[in-house]
């Protein structure tokens, strides 16, 4: 993960808080057609959570199971996304941040992430933050990696609103960001455009 999560490169504003579409022609299966809500983003790189892949092989109850949390069945259901191929293993909750506990991290936007147990615990409890999801794993980028991929047309960035970053409408979510910016995938052309 990225360190100082809202801090830029000189001359450059953070990406943090902010959705990264993935255009039409991503190359990267991995990527294809996802929506990425970026969490940090520095001059030492850049770490988001894909939020339109569903965890398929695993349930809420199961994972609360599996890392000893009480009670099962939760008085609270999340939704569990595949957030990306970086330490699958490992759980990070994207949540609004009306709640905090020690580890949490500002997110640009009114967001926070938080990957410690105690936000598993409150959800179970039924309490913790008004909207979160729970990502297994995510997306990361090394210096200048991200920004190279905006410049050769792999991304396209827009503002974040609740319904993308929290809604279970996964399967409509990459065109439903698309159309945020009044965008057609029929009529994108891929690849850098060149003088």
């Amino acid at each position: 993960m990225a360190t100082g999560p809202n801090r830029a490169a000189p001359g450059a504003a953070s990406l943090a808080g902010q959705l990264l579409i993935a255009m039409p022609d991503m190359g990267d299966p991995r990527f294809a057609r996802s929506v990425v809500c970026l969490c940090a983003h520095s001059p030492q790189g850049a770490m988001g959570l894909v939020l339109n892949r569903p965890v398929e092989r695993l349930s809420f109850d199961a994972l609360l199971r599996q890392v000893g949390v009480e009670p099962v069945p939760p008085q609270r259901q999340i939704r569990l996304l595949a957030g990306g191929p970086v330490e699958e293993g490992r759980g990070f909750v994207l949540h609004s941040d009306d709640w905090r506990a020690e580890g949490s991290i500002a997110v640009q936007g009114g967001l926070a992430l938080t990957a410690s147990v105690d936000i598993l615990k409150d959800i179970a409890a039924g309490g913790g933050p008004r909207h979160c999801v729970l990502a297994l794993g995510y997306a990361g980028w090394g210096p200048g990696q991200l920004e190279a991929e905006i410049a050769e047309n792999a991304w396209l960035i827009a503002p974040p609103d609740e319904a993308l970053l929290f809604d279970g409408e996964l399967a409509t979510k990459w065109r439903r960001a698309l159309s945020k910016l009044k965008v057609d995938p029929s009529r994108i052309v891929g690849g850098a455009g060149r003088a």
